[in-house]
């Protein structure tokens, strides 16, 4: 339950992260939104780890 609350809250902060990167980006602050878009992006590499299934034993 906590789980799958924490990886709605990091999706919700990959999507705002995302967003507000292409914003710095379009408004001249290049490292600005490109650091916010490597932090999304390692975000979401993270979210996609955790919810991989266990293999089966």
């Amino acid at each position: 339950m906590i789980a799958n609350i924490a990886l709605s809250v990091a999706m919700l902060a990959v999507f705002a992260l995302a967003v507000g990167g292409v914003v710095l980006l379009r408004r001249g602050e290049r490292q600005k939104g490109l650091l916010m878009i490597a932090a999304a992006i390692v975000i979401l590499a993270n979210v996609l780890i955790w919810a991989m299934p266990l293999p089966a034993r």
